[in-house]
């Protein structure tokens, strides 16, 4: 299969490396040029549990460059989606898959207002990767992915990308209850990503004191509760979740940390923001995430 991944960022390089070993035809399209320009005459340096590789892959800033694809992975920022989404129709053809396994809500419906929806497929990854500079990858922590369609039947298509990603070590389930679990991911997030990017902590130390660990359960709940209002189906205990998935990318800075980092805008307005949105359609309070989107919010305006 002939992959085109848009965004390659730490979560992009990521999963295009790991694809690329396991024999299929990769190419990671970004925006960053040094990124890029690092990766093509040295190749990527990936790390994973303090042991160090560099490993080639096709990476290219010019969208134009695979031809034709097979599948059309997106993982950059969701406010690029519209552009990334444009760009790319340049790589369509007849069958081409067009699958996002970004973060938040609302990447479904931005990418079926320019592509078929028949040609459009949702997922969630469990995987964490940091970008320690460019062409060096952190790989800080494995999770399950789960692909799905858009109208919840099982197809052939969504059975062929789990097996092509289980066979790259990124253990993925073709899924019917997509939308569900792109809410279960976004509980997650909402818990944990604007809590880093506050108090720049790892995910793991948000665990270590009880004040981040107070506001990582209240954000949870609350954002859980409006998840339940919506018919949404949460499996087991959300706020247990969350400590769990802290707990095993406990060195891994988020999404949203690392936009901290770079003085970069962030994925706000589709995670906790999104939780907010979706509370006052219901008519229910939402002061928790409320207020972790507008201290976000505040401090972006500064960078």
């Amino acid at each position: 299969m002939k992959i085109v991944i848009v965004g390659g960022g730490a979560m992009g390089s990521l999963f295009g490396v790991l694809l690329t070993y396991s024999g299929e035809e990769v190419w990671v399209v970004d925006i960053n040029k040094e990124h890029i320009t690092t990766v093509r005459s040295v190749g990527l340096t990936f790390e994973e549990e303090g042991n160090l590789r560099v490993l080639s892959m096709n990476a290219t800033t010019d969208i134009t460059s695979p031809g034709k694809a097979d599948l059309v992975l997106f993982f950059v920022k969701t406010y690029h989606t519209e552009r990334a989404v444009s760009d790319a129709l340049v790589l369509e053809k007849e069958d081409t898959i067009f699958l996002t396994l970004q973060n938040g809500l609302g990447n479904e419906e931005v990418i079926c207002r320019k592509v078929d929806p028949k040609k459009v497929m949702l997922g969630v990854t469990g995987h964490g990767a940091t970008l320690v500079g460019p062409g060096h990858i952190r790989h800080a922590g494995k999770g399950k992915t789960f692909v799905g369609e858009l109208d919840h039947r099982i197809t052939d298509r969504a059975r062929r990308i789990a097996e092509i990603f289980s066979e790259a070590d990124i253990e993925t389930e073709a899924a019917p209850n997509i939308h569900d679990l792109v809410w279960d991911k976004l509980l997650i997030n909402a818990g944990i990503n604007a809590l880093t990017a506050l108090t720049e902590l790892k995910n793991g130390q948000l665990l270590d004191h009880p004040e981040t660990l107070r506001l990582m359960e209240a954000l949870v709940s609350e954002a859980a509760e409006v998840a339940r209002k919506k018919g949404i189906r949460i499996d087991g205990d959300p706020v247990e979740k969350v400590k769990a998935v802290a707990q095993a990318t406990r060195d891994n800075r988020s999404s949203m940390g690392q936009d901290f980092d770079y003085r970069r805008r962030t994925e706000i307005d589709v995670i906790n923001g999104a939780i907010v949105r979706e509370a006052e359609r219901l008519g229910i309070p939402a002061p928790f995430n409320r207020t972790v989107t507008d201290l976000i919010k505040v401090i972006e305006r500064k960078f």
